[in-house]
């Protein structure tokens, strides 16, 4: 199965340390060969890059570990290929337009019989590619759509699009496991399924979630040798699979959360602690 991570912070922050453990699990220490992709957020647009060839053996990705980009939301996809051949085409993550803002999803599972709906896309979404995870960003975005032209130029209340996000992950979880990360500019949403485990077998937790809080100094005032104040810096991670020693919280089979600005909130719309997101309290759908 493939593998996501992505970020989500209160001020830009670099994911070189977290790109170069992943891109290690994409054919170096792991079977995920089959592409990679990044997207890094500005404002209400990305930056998406992808290749379908092996994020260990690629200079692009190395080139982004060196450069340090700073982003306050970003999203990463290794390949693990199951359904839909080795094309750019079929490489996650995929990213669209609506309302004025770029949208991103990445997806973790099989769910074939997505194909058998091909024929549903109204023209406003349809894939590019024939991967299962390509059509089920495309009936996200048919569900979302109504949501955001109801608001044009604003962003819609989190609670509604969780909402939506909710009955949507409900409707396709029955046709196989369905890890999602998925980000409009404003927010990252999460959805937790079951993933294939060391063991061979197929059950949650399909993906982990890290809150970290910590305060710096910044670093431009630092080097003018003035030290002004410190800024605060919160930063919320998920992963397919802890990246580091730290303790990862488990989401649970159908656990559903937000990011923004490095802060979690559950299925209700709500701020929460890791330990709440994390299937402690009752946010399953």
């Amino acid at each position: 199965m493939c593998e996501l991570f992505a970020m989500s912070s209160r001020v830009p922050a670099t994911l070189g340390f977290s790109l170069e453990r992943l891109a290690r699990h994409g054919g170096a220490e792991g079977p995920h060969r089959d592409g990679w992709g990044l997207a890094f957020y500005e404002d209400t647009d990305c930056l998406l890059l992808r290749e379908p060839r092996p994020a260990s053996e690629s200079p692009l990705m190395q080139f982004m570990e060196r450069q340090g980009l700073r982003t306050k939301l970003g999203l990463c996809h290794i390949r693990l290929a199951t359904f839909g051949g080795l094309a750019l085409r079929n490489t996650q993550p995929f990213a669209r337009e609506l309302g004025g803002r770029m949208h991103v999803f990445a997806h973790n599972g099989d769910m074939p019989s997505l194909a058998d709906l091909r024929s549903h896309y109204p023209a406003r979404f349809v894939p590019v590619g024939d991967s299962d995870s390509e059509r089920a960003f495309c009936g996200l975005l048919t569900a979302l759509a109504p949501v955001w032209d109801d608001a044009p130029g604003k962003v819609p209340d989190l609670a509604v699009r969780l909402a939506v996000i909710a009955d949507y992950a409900r409707e396709i979880r029955p046709l196989g496991p369905a890890n999602f990360i998925y980000a409009d500019s404003d927010a990252l949403f999460v959805h937790a399924d079951r993933r294939t485990q060391p063991d061979g077998q197929l059950r949650a937790p399909g993906i982990y979630f890290l809150q970290r809080y910590c305060w710096r100094t910044a670093p431009e005032l630092h080097d003018a040798g003035v030290n002004l104040m410190s800024i605060r810096q919160d930063v919320a991670l998920v992963a397919s699979v802890p990246l580091t020693d730290e303790l990862w919280e488990p989401l649970g089979e159908g656990d559903l959360i937000a990011l923004r600005d490095g802060l979690c909130y559950g299925a209700d719309g709500l701020q929460v602690e890791p330990e709440q997101a994390a299937g402690r309290q009752p946010l399953r759908l």
